[in-house]
């Protein structure tokens, strides 16, 4: 079962680094770069390609403990 919620986690990932690349006008991702804007201002696109690759490590770590 680890396998499918690490494989989940790095597919959000993925789609985090996706968003934040081409500045997404997805709904639920302006939403989240609002609220993260406070915080980070213009680098907010740059923080959620972080975040994308470190919940994509995270992933790989939950399915390898599978």
């Amino acid at each position: 079962m680890n396998i499918v919620w690490g494989l989940i986690v790095a597919m959000v990932g993925a789609l985090f680094i996706r968003w934040g690349h081409t500045e997404s006008d997805f709904g639920l991702y302006r939403l989240l770069a609002a609220r993260s804007r406070i915080l980070w201002g213009d680098r907010v696109h740059g923080f959620y390609q972080i975040a994308g690759a470190l919940m994509i490590l995270a992933g790989v770590a939950i399915a390898a403990m599978g």
